[in-house]
């Protein structure tokens, strides 16, 4: 680890703004990232309307989201190489106004496969706005406003996909599901209007050579992974050999890139050394925890909710905005306690965890078919409080002291993390509910024998099989939830040894310290 940054090829500029610029820029990228967090878990509550308009399978509509995810997943790690190659600005502004476009021929589609096109194509342009947002933010702030800058850009990133569901259901209800995407068009003009003629490249475009073996490899290794995460609870799995074929590609993929990016490229399109200094991986692994957690939680809890206790779409997206709204009103306080000298990072870290373990064990522990809204809000507030207190400082003791040129490369592997915890999670839960649910009903079923007590006096009282065997059907789902909630718990609860694995907090506004040189 060397202790001066590494040069810069081509010439460099100043970055740091102030005053109404400073204003115009925050908005912006605020505008830009919202925009793009809303729509990982905006379109989830609007399928089923979608699928019933266009004719579609579940099976196709599910590719509206997998579709999407897949070819934002591939871009997030490219971003680096894309703003080198054609500027920040450049790349950033057509980032911008694609992804617009795309979401305008979305809500014009008339077809499930022409849904599902522009999904992929909005995905590709989606895939970099986060990453380079907060590498971009933090080069606009000056020095002590660094955590500022990350705390302003986690309310987009955090709240983004935690207000989704409320948005969806409420566009959806109120007018109809084509607004889910047309509700992008005014942010996204904004957005590019203001990168376009306000934001500065830190450095010159130059031409580099394009990685086109890397590249092939990226897409086989996580085109694959992400195909088999979105498909495969739905073919049973490692039953189908489809998915086995994927699997196998995938791996083989992702070790022969690593192996090529490493050893057998001079210009590898995504830099892995990076990941040779603690405070990036440790931080990419504590990352893919919070997307886990986030996301995974976003995508179980409206189906109990909504499922088992019969709230409307609207209702649930009510109950999830209050673990957005407290994480939006957490973020102040974080980003001063992140900046003030006085708290190590670490220790928000941990309380951080722990908060949002204790919430999904207290969401398991409560986990019934009898809960109403009110009973549901205080473990909603204490995982928005917890995960208030993570984004801001893991972005912090990531992108802290490192040179200038390897903040783009740290940005996108939390990027990519995050994006990978809520697709693995997802995943992992969707299976998980469905096998916990076979077999709490398998167990309940023990129980239903006409002369056990409690059944042959709900038979008396109700007289109906078709009653029971609908009870019991509706607990097993139940019990599978509370499965759910306990393991995302403990992942919570099991990662905490990494926050050690980062840095001791160190002044913001101190000098450059690590670089790849």
């Amino acid at each position: 680890m060397a202790d001066q940054p590494a040069t810069v090829q081509g010439n460099t500029y100043p970055t740091i703004e102030s005053g109404l610029k400073l204003v115009l820029i925050t908005a912006g990228i605020l505008a830009a990232t919202l925009m793009q967090t809303l729509d990982t878990t905006i379109v989830n509550v609007a399928l089923p309307v979608i699928q019933g308009n266009l004719g579609a399978t579940l099976d196709e509509g599910a590719w509206v989201v997998t579709g999407y995810i897949i070819s934002a997943v591939i871009v997030i790690p490219l971003t680096p190489w894309l703003q080198i190659r054609f500027g920040r600005r450049q790349y950033y502004s057509a980032a911008i106004i694609g992804f617009t476009i795309a979401s305008v021929l979305c809500g014009t589609s008339g077809s499930i496969q022409e849904l599902i096109l522009w999904r992929i194509v909005q995905g590709a342009f989606g895939g970099g706005l986060i990453a380079t947002a907060q590498a971009t933010l933090r080069d606009t702030f000056p020095k002590d406003k660094f955590g500022l800058s990350q705390g302003l850009f986690s309310i987009g990133a955090i709240v983004g996909p935690a207000v989704g569901p409320t948005m969806g259901g409420w566009l959806t209800d109120n007018y109809s599901w084509n607004w889910v995407f047309f509700i992008n068009v005014v942010p996204g003009i904004f957005a590019f209007i203001v990168m376009l003629t306000s934001l500065k490249n830190p450095n010159d475009p130059r031409k580099m050579p394009l990685d086109v073996t890397g590249l092939a490899l990226l897409i086989v290794g996580l085109g694959s992974l992400q195909y088999i995460l979105g498909e495969g609870q739905r073919n049973d799995w490692f039953d189908d050999p489809v998915i086995t074929g994927f699997a196998i590609a995938s791996a083989l993929g992702l070790l022969a890139f690593a192996a090529w990016e490493m050893f057998a490229t001079d210009h590898p399109i995504v830099d892995l050394r990076v990941l040779r200094y603690p405070q990036i991986w440790a931080g990419s692994l504590l990352a893919f925890s919070v997307g886990a957690t986030l996301y995974g939680g976003i995508v179980i809890f409206p189906q109990y909710v909504q499922g088992a206790l019969g709230f409307t779409a609207t209702l649930s997206g009510e109950l999830i905005f209050v673990r957005a709204a407290f994480i939006a009103v957490g973020a102040p306080l974080v980003v001063r306690l992140s900046t003030s000298g006085k708290v190590d990072t670490r220790y928000l870290l941990l309380t951080g965890f722990i908060l949002v373990g204790i919430s999904q064990f207290w969401f398991a522990g409560i986990t019934t078919s009898g809960n109403d809204f009110g009973s549901l809000v205080l473990p909603n507030i204490l995982s928005g409080v917890g995960l208030s207190m993570l984004f801001i400082p893991i972005s912090i003791a990531m992108l802290n002291g490192l040179a200038p040129q390897v903040i783009p490369k740290a940005a996108a592997f939390q990027s990519l993390s995050q994006q990978l915890g809520g697709s693995i999670s997802t995943a992992v839960l969707v299976t998980l509910l469905a096998r916990r649910d076979a077999f709490h009903q398998d167990t309940l079923a023990q129980f239903v024998q006409p002369a056990y007590g409690p059944v042959a006096r709900f038979l008396g009282a109700h007289g109906s099989l078709g009653q029971l065997y609908a009870d019991v059907v509706k607990e097993a789902s139940v019990m599978s939830f509370a499965d759910c909630q306990f393991v995302l718990g403990v992942l919570a609860i099991a990662l905490l040894p990494l926050v050690f694995v980062m840095p001791k907090r160190r002044k913001t506004s101190g000098p450059v310290h690590i670089s790849l040189e």
